[in-house]
Parts: C-alpha cells; sequence; structure tokens
C-alpha cells in the first residue's frame, strides 16, 4: 500500500462530519450529480470473522445506523459474517451477487480469494467498496485505517516501555496476524520499521485466521525455544493474541509479565491495561471508520460524485490493482494515559464497564474514575 499523505497519531472523535472529512463545499444533496439511485438503498455487508468483537458490536450496528440515516430511513443492511472462512464468505457474496444488492461493503477472510467474487460483481454492476482490508480485484474504493502506522505505532510503544535500558540483545516475540489478511503484513511491516536494528526477534509467528489460541500455542513454542525469563517483550498485533500471549506465559508461572501490545482496544484489554497485564492497544476509531463507509457507500449508489470524491482523496495499491481511491484513518495509542480521554470520551466504553468491582481498585491508582 502506498501512503500519499503524511498522517499524524491524533485522538479521533466519535462524529464523522463531511467537512472533517476534508469535504468544504459538498452539500451531498442529489443537486452534486445526477442521482442513479433514489433513498431505497440495500447495502450489503460482508465481515469476516467473529473472534474479534468489533465486527458485530461496532461495525455493523454503525454501519446500519449511518445508512439509515442518509437514506432518510428507507435503506438497509444485508449483513453476513463469513466468521473466519473464505469459502463461507465466497458463498455470502455470491449470494449478495444473486440478490442484486445496490452496493458491497467487503472485509475479505482472505485478500486473494474473493478476487474473483468482485470480478463477478463488477460483471453484474454492483461497485465494491474494501472495508478494513485491501481485497484484490477491481474495488471501487478502499476505506481503512493506516496499517503500517498502526504497527509503528506498536513498535515505538514496545520500545519506550523497554525504557532507556534497552539492548539489542533483548528479545522480542512478534506474534503477527493471519497471513491471509493484508494488513497483517502492514502491521509487520510498520513494527519492524521501528523495532529492527533495536532490539532482538528472536521468534516470529504469522498466526492463523488472529485466533487466540492459535497465538497461545505459538506464544508456548517461543517460551519453550527462548526461556520464560529471557522473553524482554511481546510484539501482538491485536488484543485476542495478546491475551493468547497472557495465558501462555501464566501457564509456565510468569507473574511479572513483559510489555504486550495489542490492537483494537476490546474492552477486556482495556482492563489488562488498567491492570498492568497487558502495555498498551492501538484503539482505532470504528465510529469514524464505519461511518464513512456507510458515507462512501450511499454517495456512491446514489452518484454523488462530488462527496464520493471528497471521502477518498487517498491513493493505495493492491497487489492487481492501482490508486484506488481510498481513506485512511488516524490511529492513536492507547495506554493508561489517555484510556479517559479515547474510548471513554468517544462513547466506546463508560468508565463503570471498564472499572467493574474487579477492577476498581487498579482503575483508581490510575486516576480512573
Amino acid at each position: 500500500m502506498r501512503r500519499r499523505i503524511a498522517i499524524s497519531v491524533v485522538a479521533s472523535s466519535l462524529t464523522l462530519s463531511l467537512a472533517g472529512c476534508g469535504v468544504l463545499g459538498a452539500t451531498g444533496d442529489s443537486a452534486d450529480a445526477s442521482p442513479t439511485k433514489g433513498n431505497d438503498v440495500t447495502v450489503g455487508l460482508l465481515l469476516p470473522e467473529k473472534a474479534n468483537t468489533r465486527y458485530d458490536k461496532f461495525d455493523y450496528p454503525i454501519i446500519k445506523e449511518r445508512v439509515s440515516a442518509l437514506t432518510k430511513n428507507k435503506g438497509k443492511v444485508q449483513y453476513a459474517n463469513a466468521d473466519a472462512s473464505a469459502t463461507r464468505q465466497a458463498d455470502q457474496f455470491q449470494q449478495m451477487i444473486d440478490d442484486q444488492v445496490d452496493v458491497i461493503l467487503l472485509d475479505a477472510v482472505d485478500a486473494h480469494a474473493i478476487a474473483s467474487s468482485v470480478e463477478k460483481a463488477k460483471e453484474a454492476g454492483i461497485p465494491v467498496i474494501a472495508y478494513d482490508r485491501l481485497a484484490e480485484g477491481p474495488i471501487d474504493a478502499y476505506i481503512s485505517f493506516d496499517n503500517e502506522l498502526v504497527g509503528e505505532v506498536q513498535g515505538r510503544s514496545l520500545l519506550e516501555a523497554l525504557g532507556s535500558g534497552i539492548d539489542t540483545s533483548d528479545k522480542i516475540v512478534m506474534m503477527n496476524g493471519s497471513p491471509t489478511d493484508p494488513n497483517a503484513k502492514q502491521f509487520k511491516q510498520g513494527a519492524l520499521s521501528e523495532l529492527n536494528g533495536k532490539v532482538t526477534i528472536a521468534q516470529s509467528f504469522d498466526t492463523k485466521d488472529w485466533k487466540p489460541e492459535n497465538a497461545q500455542a505459538n506464544m508456548a513454542e517461543a517460551i519453550e525455544a527462548i526461556g520464560r525469563d529471557n522473553i524482554a517483550a511481546v510484539y501482538a498485533a491485536n488484543d485476542g493474541m495478546a491475551g493468547g500471549v497472557i495465558e501462555a506465559l501464566e501457564d509456565v508461572g510468569v507473574t511479572k509479565l513483559p510489555p504486550i501490545t495489542g490492537q483494537d482496544a476490546e474492552l477486556v484489554a482495556v482492563q489488562r491495561i488498567v491492570t498492568g497485564e497487558q502495555f498498551m492497544s492501538v484503539y482505532k476509531s470504528y465510529p469514524q471508520e464505519a461511518e464513512a463507509a456507510a458515507q462512501m457507500a450511499v454517495a456512491k449508489v446514489q452518484g454523488k460524485d462530488i462527496q464520493f470524491d471528497a471521502l477518498t482523496r487517498d491513493r493505495v495499491d493492491s497487489p492487481t490493482d492501482k490508486d484506488i481511491p481510498a481513506q485512511l484513518v488516524t490511529v492513536t495509542a492507547l495506554t493508561q494515559e489517555n484510556i479517559k480521554d479515547t474510548v471513554v470520551a468517544d462513547g466506546i466504553y463508560k468508565v463503570s464497564e471498564i472499572c467493574t468491582a474487579e477492577y476498581k481498585a487498579a482503575c483508581a491508582a490510575i486516576g480512573l474514575k
């Protein structure tokens, strides 16, 4: 993926206005272009898996609500989750083509394998917007977070956690994401750009399907090879796998956990950050990404070209296509210090949800109340 603009690490707010996306002077009204479709829009939404709680908790309901709001409650979302099966997603994709949905938002299980389905949609005249993961094939646009920046933030955070005493001999374990997810490769590249030359990558794994149990098994293998007391830090690409890493370390009696990264700001991960079990997560504003995706989908179907172009001012390349219109959303390093300013301020979680009875003392210790 090529990044054409400089993107800073900033906190995101919940509300995504058109002005916030750089839509200056674009009203989004039908006067912007000749509409190809009215408000009776059907958006097909294909999400990849259920191991990560974000998809059912945030992405689907936010997209559904936003599509309804943009279409005066006349539009709808047809939703399917592939539960990490590329074959199942291909079948779900074909069903949406058969049902003649107006546009498809695709978060691919396997970015390469789904290319033929994207081709079929193009032949059927159905635009496809790659959501969160950059699928191959003739997609019309892409919206995601700046994935290399995610990895850079994770890598920098690990170095900060190791402090001034860091040494090139410090052994790091890398628990990367699924090899079928192009985002995982970009996360890893970003992290390595920060870690290479400063620490030793003692073990590195590409974790099948992002599953925590696979990460736990991989970590057990790493502990056996390196020794439980010789692991300075662990790069875990997301929160689910961070949980698996922690279980593997605790299984062999580690009580003082090394710094461990994550991504997605899942509630259990935020609670682990409160207690210090997990050093950080990458907070990505799912409301911002999901709302923008809904806006892009509706604008594309309704022929509102000014609005669509303003929402997709970045450009990215996939293995099959170049200069794909895109929007890359910023990310934030989530640590004990900024829980209130990020996930709480954005309405993702209430303090009461984080600071349940089990975590009240830890919350009080870091001033979270």
